[in-house]
């Protein structure tokens, strides 16, 4: 697995999510045992869906504590001033003069609505490593745009 870019905040909440998942499924393996004593297996709906239940809830599990493991914290003390990174709130205007300011996150962090956009979209992936003032070509699904970096600072 890649490096799972996070905020603190985001590394809390899978956190967060894990224990529930970890009580389900308790909770189901014993669902799984009660459907055993019950008799045939063939023929035990209870069974079998406790059983796929269980699967989904470990594939869950696993996913999460595995983005945990690889987390990589963002750290404000490590963001550029100045220069777009993972990490910051960038501004940037388009060649109609409209401005539109992105906080770039990691992937499970990216809600495009509230302008977080993940750090893997083209339009940040167009950005990363340029500085305040640069002029940029960026291949977008849409076709190229050019943006002008108006400012990047940190906002984590």
């Amino acid at each position: 697995m890649t490096d799972t870019f996070l905020t603190r905040a985001g590394y809390e909440k899978l956190l967060k999510d894990l224990e529930p998942l970890k009580k389900q499924k308790i909770q189901l393996s014993q669902d799984i045992a009660e459907a055993r004593e019950k008799g045939d297996l063939k023929e035990n709906a209870e069974y079998h869906s406790a059983k796929e239940k269980l699967g989904e809830v470990m594939s869950r599990i696993a996913k999460i504590q595995d983005k945990l493991q690889n987390a990589k914290i963002i750290d404000e003390i490590k963001i550029p001033r100045g220069q777009v990174s993972i990490g910051c709130k960038v501004t940037v205007e388009d060649s109609n003069g409209d401005q539109m300011t992105y906080i770039l996150v990691g992937e499970d962090e990216s809600d495009p609505s509230e302008g977080r956009i993940s750090v893997f979209s083209p339009l940040a992936q167009g950005l990363l490593g340029k500085k305040e003032g640069d002029t940029v070509e960026v291949s977008l699904p849409v076709g190229p745009r050019t943006f002008k970096i108006i400012s990047a600072q940190p906002a984590i």
